[in-house]
């Protein structure tokens, strides 16, 4: 059903850029709209992963530079079945989290300081296992041509607006319309854009709790990283707000945002999803709002070290 609803919500931000296109230029403009979605699509596909790595200052590491999380992300990546993913860290005290990448031959997966410093291994695994999760789906890819259409509709109508819309004549409803259409096609695009961002994650949530083996581990860390989120700027995030939906948690400061405008489901509803799945699993797992207390017995086959008591200790 989640597969479904986004191809359906891809289908309508498609047809409203070729809307856009149609109302500028005609049945002409349609067909130039198109060729423009093509051409940067291919161009998204190809560049994506690298231009938002270097947006955020992410560094790739190795199993010298941070051997923990590079075994800990080699691990996760072995049960999902995955290619190993390269691995950056992001010099940025608020604790978060994304995966890019065209395919699982070509991901990476970025984490900033600050999710390494206040997450427990347990919930760390939970936040790996979920961005694992996207691009096992090859989520990554399309949040990535969604956010490139939206970027263009917006463009376009920008563009619209300055020249003027095709019509026959200059007044009448049909002029009025097309301003109209113009000015909140953009709106539109982000509503569909932020529809598909929050289907995805909770397909994330629940394909990457299973990789992790304990769905409370990510629920923990979901808590934790919400809360730092509205008090830790994240300033490359918010002079790049179009990235925001590729993070665990949404990086913006705003308050008071509708949950229209949410690029993120709620918090409290992804928990509650996650409480729900831990039931049906069997597996133990804490209360919604504290982190899990990790159980030697329901431990990962892949984790070997000695049982932490501390955030990386």
């Amino acid at each position: 059903m989640n597969y479904f609803r986004t191809a359906i919500l891809l289908a309508g931000l498609t047809a409203l850029f070729m809307g856009v296109g149609y109302l500028i230029g005609g049945g002409k403009g349609a067909i130039i709209a198109l060729l423009i979605a093509g051409a940067t699509n291919l161009f998204a596909y190809w560049n994506s992963d690298r231009m938002v790595l270097a947006t955020y200052g992410a560094q790739e590491v190795d199993r010298n530079s941070a051997p923990e999380l590079v075994e800990l992300v080699a691990g996760l990546a072995g049960r999902a079945g995955l290619p190993m993913p390269r691995v950056f860290v992001m010099d940025n005290p608020q604790p978060n989290a994304f995966a890019t990448g065209r395919n699982p031959q070509n991901a990476a997966v970025a984490v900033t300081t600050g999710l390494m410093q206040s997450l427990s291994r347990e919930e760390l695994a939970g936040v790996i296992a979920h961005e694992l999760a996207h691009v096992k789906h090859h989520d990554t890819l399309l949040m990535t041509i969604t956010a490139t259409i939206a970027g263009a509709i917006s463009m376009l109508a920008q563009f619209g607006i300055f020249f003027g819309g095709h019509r026959s004549n200059n007044s009448g409803p049909g002029a009025i319309a097309s301003i109209v259409m113009m000015i909140l096609a953009p709106l539109a695009a982000m509503l569909v854009q932020m529809a598909i961002s929050r289907t995805r994650e909770y397909a994330a949530d629940n394909v990457g709790a299973r990789i992790a083996g304990q769905p409370m581990w990510l629920a923990s860390a979901l808590v934790k990283i919400e809360n730092a989120a509205h008090q830790i700027p994240n300033m490359d995030a918010e002079h790049n707000p179009a990235t925001a939906h590729l993070f665990i948690i949404n990086p913006l400061s705003g308050h008071g945002i509708d949950n229209l405008f949410a690029t993120h489901p709620s918090t409290a509803n992804r928990i509650a999803a996650l409480q729900q799945l831990a039931a049906e699993l069997g597996t133990r797992g804490a209360g919604p709002w504290t982190p899990a207390e990790p159980d030697d017995s329901a431990r990962n086959p892949w984790d070997r070290s000695p049982r932490p008591r501390g955030p990386w200790g």
